[in-house]
């Protein structure tokens, strides 16, 4: 298994959620850290409590989205601690709800967040670890992506794309020394939309700790692996199912209730205040 200890690493998203799991997992590994958000005060403290790890944790407060932003992550991460071994692309955002009651800005919002901005993050780091014949690319995408969900159907897609560019990145980069892993979290407990509305996980996908995506992140960097599923739940069966027939899988899951749940979730947040 291969040692991660003193390698660079940028993480982006990484003031809350499963970013800051993330980070941790990798300082607990003995990777030094670049932690980028859009709040700088967050990442402050994030940075302060992985530093008692052992390693050195700086912070860019800039929009991965945007394409000064992410020049400015990439400068800073070499000017302060020199090339870059890993990049985690975490940052991404959810939006449930009808998809005739979602404004345009929203979903070109999705699709810059969730799979413009780590693309294009990728393409600016990417020539100097081919240089280096070596590197590593954690996507870190959604099990959303394995089929089409109502009321999350933008969300859905994006990492849908973030997962095929993934795939599609890591077997062109094969023999290079540079290699794209990604990961599928199903429902995530404490993290996310499904936090925020205090909603238990649809008992088919089941729910993970935010500790679990930590560790599958370290697996795929440490072990190469392409892809790993975070679920507990009978998802990977679901997958296999779906794979020989897309429409008894919908069926199915009409049945039980899945995509009432989403449904039943969107409601929810059409009602919130604004």
């Amino acid at each position: 298994m291969k040692s991660l200890k003193g390698k660079t690493a940028i993480v982006t998203g990484a003031s809350r959620g499963l970013g800051v799991v993330i980070a941790e997992a990798l300082a607990r590994e003995g990777v030094n850290l670049i932690l980028t958000a859009r709040s700088e005060a967050p990442l402050r403290e994030v940075a302060a409590r992985l530093s008692r790890l052992g390693v050195d944790a700086r912070v860019v407060a800039a929009d991965v989205a945007d394409a000064r932003g992410r020049e400015q992550i990439i400068a800073a991460a070499r000017d302060e601690l020199g090339p870059i071994d890993i990049l985690v692309n975490n940052a991404g955002i959810e939006a449930i709800g009808r998809y005739e009651a979602t404004d345009p800005e929203t979903i070109e919002k999705l699709v810059l967040v969730n799979v413009v901005a780590p693309m294009l993050l990728t393409r600016a780091l990417l020539p100097e670890m081919l240089a280096r014949r070596s590197g590593q690319i954690v996507t870190i995408s959604s099990l959303a992506a394995k089929k089409g969900l109502p009321y999350n159907s933008v969300y859905a897609a994006t990492k849908a794309a973030a997962t095929s560019w993934a795939w599609g990145l890591r077997e062109e980069l094969h023999g290079t020394g540079v290699r794209s892993s990604v990961i599928s979290p199903g429902f995530i407990s404490d993290s996310g939309m499904f936090s925020e509305y205090d909603t238990k996980a649809h008992w088919v996908a089941g729910e993970s700790k935010p500790e679990s995506v930590g560790e599958a992140v370290v697996a795929a960097l440490t072990r190469d692996k392409a892809e790993l599923i975070v679920s507990p739940g009978p998802i990977k069966l679901m997958l296999l199912l779906d794979a020989m027939s897309p429409s008894l899988t919908s069926w199915f899951f009409r049945r039980i209730g899945l995509y009432q749940f989403y449904r039943k979730l969107a409601e929810l947040v059409e009602a919130r205040p604004d």
